[in-house]
């Protein structure tokens, strides 16, 4: 029988998941000092504590096609010691409940700015650190509790969205992709509103592209007063209107007013702010100008502040690798909590960051850039060798491993089904791409 195969394996030693294939980059330590921070280390003795919850939260967003109960057991994340007792999916749940969002906040928080510095001198433009800042929308799974906190989009007619959303703002650095802070919430609330709290996270010595829905001086003041050699960089609107104080249309020092509105939110801002006003040339659609804080025209040249602004349009790439190549073939998020669902978003973009410092020191060795590396590649490869290095380190305990495969099947065939929460309704289908709606010829 299979079952007396396996009593002749090999008993080799017993060891942790080999988490450090991904590049040593998250500590012990940092997953300690988080559950310290926020007063949710473990004191009983548990299969799963919540260092290990922490990083099951992890791989759940490096293996979204997986059940929580596959990637709990495929990549052997409870704790071996405790014979005999089984981890079961309420007890799961319960480990996510204890743990809360706040640590896996505080460890993305900290791996961003820790994982930012390395090799950061090697991605300069003109010896300042490139960034992005832009919005974007994640679907959630449908729950009371999630449509309650976050809403949804809504359209004409009084209708709303199929599933609730949860709307952030994320500064992003464009050579490596690597996402260094982010503010994520209910739908309704303004990206303005998330990128006023980002500013403080902008680096010294830096230069953050914006979309034109952040061209606000509230926003582009407070970036360029505060800190040392902060920039901006920013198309300007069709109807954003400038006085030319030197130079030409083509490239000149424009003085614009502060509106009432701002000046009521913010009182410390100045009656008029000044920037550099670089005008596109044709062909390039209803784009016409950029607004920078790089006035400097000897330093940094006009066709080099253009070529540097299209490089905006890689923070979209991140968030299709984030959104689509992470999430693969699902349509919204697990979690059905809101605890749970920031909870889930956070652990997102630490696995999203490691991928990408994965990546990154990848490229330095082989001297290309960071963007010239797949990120489907990169997942898949890492997410292949967790399975391997979890499979061998398992092989000498394939009878116990058999016994706990019983007791979870066993488990599988007694678990509750509660009575149905919705109608049987099919919802709208999730599309990635916006459909094309030809009008009738009639």
């Amino acid at each position: 029988m299979f079952s007396d195969a396996l009593s002749l394996a090999i008993d080799l030693p017993r060891s942790p998941p080999d988490w450090r294939r991904l590049g040593k980059e998250l500590p012990y330590e940092w997953i300690e000092a988080a559950l310290e921070a926020k007063g949710k280390a473990s004191i009983r003795r548990r299969r799963l504590p919540a260092q290990q919850v922490v990083w099951l939260v992890i791989a759940l967003a490096l293996y979204r096609h997986l059940s929580i109960k596959e990637v709990l057991e495929d990549l052997d994340l409870a704790v071996p010691e405790l014979e005999g007792v089984c981890v079961t999916a309420s007890a799961v749940c319960q480990a996510r409940q204890r743990l809360g969002p706040e640590p896996l906040r505080w460890l993305f928080e900290c791996s961003a700015q820790a994982w930012s510095q390395e090799d950061h001198s090697a991605y300069l433009f003109h010896g300042m650190s490139l960034f992005a800042m832009d919005g974007t929308t994640l679907r959630l799974a449908e729950s009371e509790a999630n449509r309650a906190h976050f809403g949804a989009q809504k359209y004409a007619k009084g209708s709303v969205a199929s599933y609730p959303q949860a709307k952030g703002v994320t500064l992003t650095a464009v050579p490596t992709h690597l996402v260094l802070d982010a503010r994520f919430g209910p739908y309704a609330t303004s990206e303005a509103s998330f990128a006023k709290e980002l500013i403080v996270s902008v680096p010294n010595s830096s230069l953050t592209i914006f979309d034109s829905g952040f061209l606000s001086a509230e926003i582009l003041c407070n970036l360029a007063g505060q800190g040392h050699c902060r920039h901006y960089l920013i198309p300007a609107k069709s109807n954003t209107r400038w006085k030319l104080i030197e130079g030409t249309v083509e490239d000149g020092l424009v003085e614009m007013e502060v509106s009432d509105s701002a000046m009521r939110k913010d009182p410390t801002l100045p009656a008029s702010w000044r920037a550099r006003a670089v005008r596109i040339g044709a062909g390039t659609g209803d784009l016409k100008y950029l607004l920078t804080s790089l006035t400097d025209k000897k330093a940094i040249t006009a066709k080099q502040i253009v070529d540097c602004y299209w490089r905006r349009w890689a923070i979209e790439t991140s968030y299709r690798e984030l959104k689509q190549t992470m999430l693969g073939t699902a349509h919204t998020l697990r979690s059905m909590t809101v605890d749970g669902t920031m909870q889930e978003i956070w652990g997102a973009l630490i696995a999203y960051n490691l991928l990408r410092i994965e990546i990154a020191k990848a490229a330095l060795e082989a001297k290309c850039q960071p963007t010239d590396i797949s990120f489907v590649l990169a997942l898949r490869t890492i997410q292949y060798e967790l399975f391997i290095a979890a499979a061998t380190q398992a092989q000498g305990k394939l009878p116990a491993t058999l016994s706990r495969l019983r007791e979870r099947l066993v488990l599988d065939l007694k678990t509750h089904r509660p009575d149905r929460k919705f109608d049987r309704v099919v919802k709208a289908k999730a599309q990635r791409y916006p459909a094309t709606r030809l009008k009738s010829s009639a």
